[in-house]
C-alpha cells in the first residue's frame, strides 16, 4: 500500500497530469462540436441528399483522443523519473523492483479505467442528443444494443494506458515510446491497409482499431481494418496488448541497472 501511494502521489502531483487528464475528457467538448456541425451540414443539405447522408460513430472515431492521452500519461509515469535520476531513489526504496512498476501499472489502470468511460459514454450520449434521428437514425440504437460496444471501447483506454507505460518501461524514453504508440494508431493500420491480400486482412485484425468491434461481433465491410478473429480471440489479443510490454519490462527491470 505505501508503494501504492507513493505512486498516487507522483502522479497528481505531476502538472502535466492534469493536462492529460482536461484534454481527455475535453473529447466530449469535441464531441459537441462536431455533432453540432454535422447536425448543421444535414439541415441545410438539399432534402434529396439527406436519405443517403451517413456519419461516423463519434465515440468510435474520437475515442483516440483519450486512447493517446492515457497511453502518454503511462509512458511519462515512468520515463521522468528515468529522466530526473529519481528512478534510482525509487529503486532504493523498492529493492525487489517489480512491486514499483507494478503499482505504477496500478495507478495508471485505475485512473484511465475512469477516464475511459466518462470520455467514451460522454461523447456518445452528447453526439445521440445532438443528431437525434438525423443521417438516417445513426444513432437511435437503443443504449442497451451499443452497450457492449462502448464498453469494450472505453476498455481500449486502459490497454492504451498499461501498453504506454510497458513501452515506456522497456525503452526508458518518452519520445520513443509515444511514438510507437502514435505508429499504432495511425501509422500502422494505414501501412497494413496497404499490404496484399490476404495479408492486409490478417494484419488488420489484430491492430488495436479493430478488435471492439471484433469483439462485439459488430463487424463494418468497409473499415480499413480487418475482421477475422473470433470475440474470444479478439479479446485474447487486446489483453495481451497490456500484458506484453508489461510483462517484459517487469523482467527486464530485475536484470539491468536503473
Amino acid at each position: 500500500m505505501s508503494v501504492l501511494t507513493s505512486e498516487w502521489l507522483k502522479v497528481r502531483s505531476v502538472r502535466s497530469s492534469y493536462l492529460i487528464v482536461s484534454i481527455s475528457l475535453g473529447t466530449i467538448l469535441l464531441s459537441l462540436a462536431l455533432a453540432s456541425m454535422a447536425a448543421g451540414m444535414y439541415d441545410n443539405a438539399p432534402a434529396e441528399q439527406r436519405p443517403t447522408a451517413r456519419i461516423a460513430d463519434l465515440e468510435e472515431v474520437l475515442v483516440i483522443v483519450p486512447q493517446l492521452c492515457m497511453g502518454v500519461l503511462g509512458t511519462l509515469a515512468v520515463t521522468s523519473e528515468y529522466t530526473t535520476g529519481l528512478i534510482r531513489t525509487s529503486l532504493t526504496a523498492v529493492p525487489r523492483r517489480w512491486p514499483l512498476l507494478a503499482a505504477k501499472a496500478a495507478v495508471v489502470g485505475v485512473l484511465s479505467l475512469v477516464i475511459g468511460p466518462v470520455a467514451v459514454f460522454g461523447t456518445y450520449f452528447v453526439s445521440r442528443w445532438v443528431l437525434g434521428d438525423r443521417f438516417s437514425g445513426a444513432y437511435l440504437t437503443s443504449f442497451a444494443d451499443r452497450l457492449p460496444f462502448l464498453l469494450v471501447t472505453s476498455a481500449t483506454v486502459v490497454v492504451f494506458a498499461l501498453l504506454g507505460l510497458g513501452l515506456g518501461a522497456l525503452l526508458r524514453s518518452a519520445p520513443g515510446a509515444i511514438a510507437l504508440l502514435v505508429g499504432l494508431i495511425y501509422v500502422i493500420p494505414m501501412i497494413v491497409g496497404n499490404i496484399p491480400e490476404p495479408w492486409s486482412e490478417r494484419l488488420g485484425s489484430i491492430m488495436i482499431g479493430a478488435l471492439p468491434r471484433e469483439i462485439t461481433g459488430d463487424i463494418i465491410t468497409t473499415s480499413v481494418y480487418g475482421s477475422l478473429l473470433s470475440p474470444p480471440a479478439a479479446a485474447t489479443v487486446l489483453v495481451l496488448y497490456a500484458v506484453l510490454p508489461l510483462l517484459t519490462a517487469i523482467w527486464l527491470i530485475r536484470r539491468r541497472d536503473a
